[in-house]
């Protein structure tokens, strides 16, 4: 009997895990001071505080008296948890006239943790157990700390100084105090430990030495050596300190933030102002250990500085930028003569301070002197800021190798670089063309001319420079050299282009285009929780821009979360992004607030073709079927004036079959949808590898209006030609697009089993809207109408998805808002 009481479950492995100790101050005293009545008042509101702080907090309690021992998934939480606890303390004793305070320890570490028997708990035992190291590391410092003290390990600070910004302002504010290295009994080595709270809150006072903690003083500064120490070193402890003081720190950790100032020439020679800026980002960015705050991003912070964007980034300026976006240090570079050597130097400022911590300098010979320069000084910066050596060497090619050894080239590409961030693309392209015409084997500059074609919608045109920069792969930095494979399988095999773009994400999450670009795959996938998740993978803000926020807002938009969806579409409006606004609108359309919408759409430049999308689907929304059609017909000029983008004109043609199918035109819907898939199809001879997927996207698309028109005959033109394209067949979404198709065969031909197996491999939670759509027809074909009922609801209550699906162009957006509403009426027959 006994065995099966203690009986329990245990995992199988110590899982990193965040442990938050505190222990209730002078709480014997309170209770004598107070009387029983008023402390169990007092220690209600207490457990309810405590309740409150784990849901907010996502804590798991795990014991409790005094004091608390709670477990968390992140150090953030922990920190959050602790510095709500002691404000609230403090509220809850002022309202008794008492002093209520707490101490805590926070750490990071593994634990094992396992589940009592119900038999044991029901004898008192805890549900779940927790042991470990970290267990005893909290509990020495929460023995350390002094009244309304929060200490936290050196494995916790830096994992919460990173994320402090998700504390909202007081994140901002929070004071971070070292106190230096301590012993802890039964622990091996020394450990640093830290103290985090809020101003006019934290004592800010050096913990308490106990029997289990002490300070790590060395020998030569315990009481009785100093005495003997003094009367040998009194005369020369002046020279000794100037001559063996330590460098100041900075607390810098793996994969923190640096922002790199404008380069100070002083030699007169202004090919070296934008060439060598460029450099040492490009000598930097080699590091997987230091992230590099792109210039784009330092100009953007400059505006909500309002200050103009051409502002020098120096020591105060760059400072103010660092604190503001979480980047622990600044780099200001320098070039200068020096004794007739040009001398390449560089500072790691503090932004805290504005002052100096490390500094480096390499002397050379002349101009052609600075690239090697460039690459002995950022890697004496990397080891001082802490990357080991052996990465430094690992992960760093020369300059000239992985860039030009042409400063001229580098100067121009640098300019192409910031043109190219301020969407001046033709600028941009004639200056990456430069520096390949000055320095051919410039693979970086056939990047960027790549890129900046593709931006253009030249995609054709972009195949020589991106065919060039593969042939100077290995002049490439490792980094780029994947960010290259990625764009070579965008344009060339897009099948594997979400494994290429999931690669570099891996192996760079700070490095924006990775995670970005794959989440850009995912929300043409419909796999939003993934996208959101992979937006949100890197550990700082480089890329919170209008397109992060906006790619953030489509995801929350297609799980339905319409609140925080619209506040993400808010925050890239801020960011200027000019696209967000008819996505905004969008969220208002989703909930059928279409008075807003319109309001929204109406500011919409009418030059834009994309809002002209949501206009048309939003007067079908209303049943506005006249002013769909004059949207459209609007829409319809406004792409024909757009040069090399014929896809955009075809996806309106869909979109007018849908109208025309909704509005009871069948037959005319279906001769324009499968003359439009006939079109695509040609198109497929012609187009670019990278431009397949959209268009056969599109094909499918205006197959399925025919389909449910009437017109079954281009069914079959559209199936054998995506058979012939076996790399384009196996694409996830073609191949469910390809279902559906065949599905409303099926369902023509009555055969609403056949449709259902068709389709249910596909409904697993990211399905297009059309295939529930088909699936509930199939379903009422078949005679399951409690099937049909579920895929019914399913259409209605996901109208965020109907407006925001991407792919062919949003070419299906009006026909899944059309549909919404058609479903309404099913709903109301049952």
């Amino acid at each position: 009997m006994i065995d099966t009481v203690v009986e329990s479950r245990a995992d199988v492995a110590p899982r990193l895990r965040t442990l938050l100790l505190t222990d209730l101050c002078n709480s014997t005293e309170l209770v004598e001071k107070l009387g029983d009545t008023r402390s169990a008042e007092l220690f209600q509101a207490h457990d309810r505080l405590v309740l409150e702080l784990q849901q907010r907090w996502r804590a798991r309690l795990i014991d409790r008296s005094d004091g608390l021992l709670l477990l968390f998934e992140r150090a953030i939480d922990g920190l959050g948890f602790a510095l709500d606890y002691t404000r609230g303390l403090r509220e809850l004793g002022k309202e008794q006239n008492a002093t209520l305070q707490s101490r805590a320890g926070l750490h990071v570490g593994e634990v094992l943790t396992w589940q009592n028997s119900s038999e044991a708990v029901n004898l008192g035992a805890k549900p779940l157990e927790v042991e470990g190291l970290a267990k005893p590391m909290a509990a020495r410092l929460m023995a350390l700390a002094r009244p309304g003290q929060i200490l936290v390990s050196a494995v916790a600070e830096p994992l919460a100084h990173r994320a402090a910004r998700e504390l909202g302002p007081r994140g901002e504010q929070l004071l971070w105090k070292s106190w230096g290295r301590w012993r802890f009994k039964g622990v091996p080595g020394a450990q640093e430990i830290f103290e985090v709270g809020e101003a006019g809150v934290a004592p800010l006072r050096v913990p308490r030495n106990g029997p289990k903690a002490w300070r790590d003083i060395p020998l030569w500064r315990r009481p009785a050596a100093l005495v003997a120490e003094a009367a040998v070193l009194a005369g020369i402890a002046t020279g000794v300190w100037f001559a063996t003081r330590p460098q100041p720190a900075i607390a810098f950790a793996e994969r923190d933030w640096v922002v790199v100032g404008d380069l100070r020439n002083v030699t007169g020679d202004a090919r070296l102002d934008d060439a060598l800026e460029q450099a040492f980002r490009i000598s930097l960015e080699q590091s997987r250990y230091v992230n590099v705050l792109s210039d784009l991003k330092a100009r953007d912070t400059l505006g909500r500085m309002q200050r103009p964007a051409n502002t020098t980034l120096d020591r105060a300026i760059a400072s103010e930028i660092a604190l503001r976006d979480g980047a622990r240090a600044v780099i200001l570079p320098t070039v200068a003569e020096v004794g007739g050597h040009l001398r390449v130097s560089a500072e790691v400022i503090d932004p805290h301070t504005q002052t100096t911590v490390y500094a480096a300098y390499a002397d050379g010979k002349g101009a052609s002197s600075a690239l090697a320069s460039v690459d002995d000084v950022t890697e004496e910066l990397r080891q001082k800021l802490g990357e080991a050596l052996a990465s430094v060497q690992k992960d760093s090619k020369p300059l000239p190798q992985v860039s030009t050894a042409n400063l001229d080239a580098l100067k121009a590409y640098a300019l192409g670089q910031d043109a190219y961030g301020k969407d001046r693309f033709s600028e941009a392209l004639q200056l990456y063309q430069q520096a390949t015409t000055l320095d051919p084997k410039f693979a970086l500059a056939w990047i960027g001319q790549a890129r900046t074609l593709n931006a253009m919608v030249r995609t054709s045109e972009a195949m020589a420079p991106l065919h060039r920069a593969q042939q100077l792969r290995d002049r490439l930095p490792p980094r780029e050299a994947m960010y290259l494979d990625g764009w070579s399988a965008e344009l060339e095999a897009p099948d594997q282009a979400l494994a290429k773009w999931e690669l570099l994400a891996k192996m760079y999450p700070d490095f924006g285009p990775g995670p970005q670009n794959v989440a850009i795959q995912m929300l043409y996938r419909n796999r939003y929780a993934d996208a959101l998740a992979y937006l949100r993978m890197g550990t700082d803000t480089e890329d919170e821009d209008a397109l992060f926020y906006d790619m953030q807002g489509r995801a929350l938009l297609g799980l339905e979360n319409y609140t925080q969806a619209a506040g993400m579409f808010e925050r890239a409006l801020q960011e200027k992004g000019s696209d967000s606004l008819r996505r905004r609108a969008d969220v208002f359309a989703a909930q059928r607030k279409f008075a807003e919408a319109e309001t929204l759409l109406a500011k919409a430049q009418v030059d834009n073709v994309y809002p002209w999308i949501d206009r048309i689907s939003v007067a079908a929304d209303k049943g506005d079927w006249a002013n769909a059609f004059r949207n459209l017909e609007a829409a319809r000029k406004v792409a024909g004036t757009i040069e090399g983008d014929p896809i955009r004109l075809r996806a309106f043609a869909v979109t007018e079959a849908s109208l025309l199918l909704a509005s009871g035109k069948k037959v005319e819907a279906g001769k324009l949808a499968s003359g439009t898939a006939r079109q695509s199809l040609r198109a497929l001879e012609h187009d670019t590898l990278a431009d397949l997927p959209d268009e056969l996207d599109l094909a499918l698309s205006a197959t399925l209006v025919a389909l449910r028109a009437g017109d079954g005959q281009i069914a079959t033109e559209a199936l054998v030609a995506l058979d012939s394209r076996p790399h384009l067949r196996d694409l996830d979404y073609i191949a469910e697009m390809k279902a559906v198709v065949r599905a409303w065969q099926s369902i023509d031909a009555g055969r609403g089993d056949e449709a259902i197996a068709l389709l249910k491999p596909f409904a697993d939670g990211s399905a297009r809207y059309q295939t529930h759509q088909a699936l509930m027809q199939a379903y009422l074909l078949a005679g399951n109408r409690v099937s049909a009922a579920v895929q019914a609801k399913w259409l209605q209550q996901r109208r965020g998805l109907a407006y925001i699906e991407q792919g062919c162009g949003q070419c299906r957006q009006t026909l899944n808002v059309i549909d919404s509403n058609q479903v309404n009426r099913f709903s109301a027959k049952q």
